[in-house]
């Protein structure tokens, strides 16, 4: 039992301030408490159960540069998609179909995958043995749902208090930073830490702003606040 409140609060600890706690708050400016509860929590379990099991078997067949990239293609999509204004009838026909369940699902898979709560739980996974795996990864899946369970609430609360198209704002500059961000991380991975990494983060950079521009245009501007 001391091992698993030891793992519990480490993994609560070290995710408190991290990027996926940020994409939680991103993502109640789109989509609705309980598809984000849905998805994240599925996506955590899932992500534990690599970390315990096949964490390291994984990270050897998967680049982590890759990673990365699909990553931040990801986080530019997205910031692409908060500029969309669609209509309550889109909304309620994505939810029928689970889109939004599945779309945070993988949006929170790729961005915590290789992260540093997934290296985490697969150094305590090896330092405890098989006979703890299972408390390993129920302790590493509870630490990192309380951290980003705040991340939601502080995204609702910010909802309620701020005019409306905030959270939409918000959540495209949140995304959009880290998809350059982690574009300049993979690129790095792949081909050193020189200057080359910034122009290929800032050439994916472009086009995003390009894509942005004909959606601004295309729906007559941003999310008005």
């Amino acid at each position: 039992m001391a091992v698993f409140f030891q793992v519990l609060f480490t993994m609560f600890i070290a995710e408190m301030g991290d990027k996926t706690q940020l994409l939680m708050i991103a993502m109640t400016s789109r989509y609705k408490l309980r598809d984000i509860i849905i998805g994240t929590a599925a996506s955590i379990l899932a992500l534990n159960a690599i970390a315990v099991g096949l964490g390291a078997v994984i990270s050897e067949l998967i680049p982590g540069w890759l990673i990365k990239i699909i990553a931040a293609v990801a986080f530019f999509y997205f910031a692409w998609s908060s500029l969309k204004q669609e209509d309550d009838e889109e909304e309620e026909a994505a939810a029928k179909v689970g889109h939004p369940i599945r779309f945070i699902f993988g949006t929170f898979f790729l961005a915590e995958l290789g992260d540093k709560t997934q290296l985490t739980a697969i150094a305590f996974a090896a330092n405890t043995g098989l006979q703890q795996a299972l408390s390993v990864w129920l302790a590493c899946s509870i630490g990192l749902f309380a951290a980003d369970l705040v991340g939601m609430l502080v995204g609702y609360l910010l909802g309620s208090k701020m005019p409306k198209g905030f959270l939409s704002m918000l959540a495209f500059i949140i995304f959009a930073v880290f998809g350059f961000t982690t574009m300049a991380e993979g690129a790095g991975l792949l081909l050193g830490e020189g200057m080359l990494r910034w122009y290929i983060a800032v050439g994916a950079a472009a086009v995003f702003a390009v894509a942005c521009f004909i959606t601004w245009r295309k729906h007559g501007g941003c999310p008005n606040p």
